[in-house]
């Protein structure tokens, strides 16, 4: 079901693996025409936009494209307990490992009188898109919030799909974990639309724009954060997901397809992938894939995927051939299922998060382990981090001289500034020690 290929006795480098890839036939450039008409028709048109994009892509128009905060109350009240239970703990463990993400400002003393301090500021509001589609993502509620809440913004406006058996509202589920995080301002509103009102504001639904758009959505999702870059800051292009198992011969071949299928499940697209040296361990895997596959509730959708050209069985010459080609393809989810994982983990650069040892499954992450769900995909995990406190934060310098400290630097201003042939910005310095102008300290 799963293609193998076989890259033994393939130098293992970057350039050469990265053009063996097994990659979906996915291109975020394909969508952005659509996507640009989308946003476009939102722009000019607010509301009455919204409405009709609801009703052509979700099958229904909203009542109400602002969620009214007696609904998101009723959804917190109707959480069963068990669900409200794991959603407090997964809120909990998200919020203590994200604390660990915002910097302490630092102050550098350049020399007497002369300091640069390093702080980090938050953006004054943010817009959290989570997706609808094939299910309900109340985990990305809070794989969105915590991490903007921890960084300290202050407004937060969520986006979701109208959902056409609830009435064309949002999912409860969604509103019920929005409602846990203090979230009262959430909208009814889907796909690259949704991402085109998050940045330029829809002024008649009480909606003001963001300075940053984050969340997972699909390609035209993807497709819209390149067109709003530059009105407001994204975190990344997410698209479909992926998972990247390195394993050798001891590992468990039934939990390593049991990962592969979670994986798949999300969508006929998904990327599922393992690589190892082991032959055996192929041919274990691949048949317990099968089965597993065969027997899920979502059979059809996760045998297309592993059957696809982005899922592969990659053979390797050894473990460190296998660090080389993740690096290479730069995995959203990379697990290490190994004899010994940490002395792989130290050959690896390029993941957007990285599950170690064989009770380190993906979804684990997906839901409750503390880290963000919210990771880079199609490779971006070479260059871009997952979703963080850090994505809301923007660092600023604060320089201060007093004017003993500028007046011993000031002749290096001076040769510098006329050696770039710009004589003014030597000038804004001696100026300041002309005569009448003393110096006030």
């Amino acid at each position: 079901m799963i293609q193998t290929i076989d890259l033994r006795g393939i130098q293992p480098t970057g350039e050469r693996f990265r053009a063996l890839l097994p990659r979906p036939v996915v291109d975020v450039s394909v969508a952005l025409k659509a996507a640009t008409e989308l946003i476009d028709d939102v722009r000019a048109n607010g509301a009455d936009a919204l409405r009709s994009q609801a009703e052509r892509f979700d099958g229904v128009s909203p009542e109400h494209l602002r969620v009214p905060a007696e609904s998101i109350e009723r959804a917190v009240a109707e959480l069963a307990p068990e669900m409200r239970e794991a959603l407090e703990e997964a809120i909990r463990r998200v919020r203590l490992a994200t604390a660990a993400q915002v910097p302490p400002e630092v102050v550098t003393e350049i020399g007497a009188g002369a300091s640069v301090v390093q702080r980090w500021q938050p953006v004054a509001r943010a817009g959290l898109y989570v997706p609808g589609g094939k299910a309900a993502y109340p985990s990305s509620v809070i794989m969105n919030a915590v991490p903007a809440q921890v960084a300290g913004v202050a407004s937060l406006a969520l986006a979701s799909p109208a959902q056409k058996e609830f009435g064309g509202g949002v999912h409860p589920s969604v509103l019920g974990a929005a409602g846990l995080l203090g979230i009262d301002e959430v909208y009814a509103i889907g796909g690259a639309g949704a991402i085109g009102a998050l940045a330029w504001g829809v002024a008649e639904i009480g909606l003001e724009p963001v300075q940053m758009i984050t969340g997972p959505g699909n390609i035209y999702v993807a497709a819209a954060k390149r067109v709003v870059r530059g009105t407001a800051g994204i975190d990344a292009e997410a698209g479909t997901t992926e998972i990247l198992v390195i394993a050798d011969e001891s590992a468990n071949a039934a939990f390593v397809a049991a990962d592969l299928v979670s994986q798949a499940e999300h969508d006929e697209a998904a990327a599922s992938i393992l690589v190892t040296d082991s032959p055996a361990l192929a041919e274990r895997v691949q048949a317990a894939a099968a089965e597993r596959a065969a027997s899920t509730r979502h059979a059809d959708r996760v045998r297309a995927a592993l059957s696809g050209q982005q899922s592969a069985i990659v053979l390797v010459d050894d473990m460190s051939a296998a660090a080389a080609f993740s690096n290479a393809y730069g995995p959203e989810h990379l697990e290490i299922q190994t004899r010994e994982p940490a002395a792989q983990l130290e050959q690896i650069v390029n993941a957007g998060a990285i599950f170690l040892g064989p009770h380190s499954p993906v979804s684990l992450g997906d839901y409750i382990a503390g880290s963000n769900h919210v990771l880079p995909t199609g490779g971006q995990a070479r260059f871009t981090p997952g979703l963080g406190a850090y994505s809301f934060l923007r660092p600023q310098q604060i320089i201060r001289y007093d004017a003993a400290a500028l007046a011993e630097v000031a002749a290096r201003i001076v040769t510098l500034s006329h050696a770039e042939g710009l004589p003014a910005h030597g000038e804004a310095v001696t100026a300041r020690f002309e005569r009448g102008h003393a110096p006030l300290g």
